[in-house]
């Protein structure tokens, strides 16, 4: 029951975090007031919004962890009932016989042609290229 409560109380307050974020004005907003566009007399008062709207997302961030905090307590004390599947399957009914899977499978894609020899290519073979080992050996003048 306190488990739930706090799930509410959490998706509540993120919900209320949300909306306060998203009515703070950004920095830049400021700098239009000052010439004359933002309009001083506002619903919070002269100063503007910006000290009631950061106390109260401050208040609900730290409430938000808080409870997140408690309800990861809470939920480390919950046992899960632990077990493997293949108890749960022989509890159940036994299967039918089982089908055998086709010795050819059955794809409407076409076989890939047999790949022939590389002898009977009419394309050159690539030169080898040399190792950097082959490199740095000294070439040999001819007199």
């Amino acid at each position: 029951m306190l488990y739930n409560v706090l799930l509410i109380i959490l998706i509540v307050v993120s919900v209320a975090m949300i909306v306060l974020i998203l009515m703070q004005q950004g920095k830049g907003a400021d700098a239009g007031a000052a010439f004359g566009s933002g309009a001083s007399g506002t619903v919070f008062g002269s100063q503007g919004s910006a000290n009631f709207l950061s106390r109260t997302t401050g208040i609900l961030a730290t409430v938000f962890f808080l409870v997140a905090l408690a309800l990861a307590f809470l939920a480390s004390g919950r046992t899960i009932e632990s077990g493997s599947i293949m108890g749960g399957a022989a509890t159940s009914a036994p299967a039918a016989a089982v089908e055998t899977a086709p010795a050819v499978p059955v794809s409407d894609v076409p076989p890939a042609p047999a790949v022939e020899k590389a002898s009977s290519s009419e394309v050159p073979a690539a030169p080898m290229e040399k190792t950097p080992a082959d490199a740095e050996k000294p070439v040999q003048e001819q007199k």
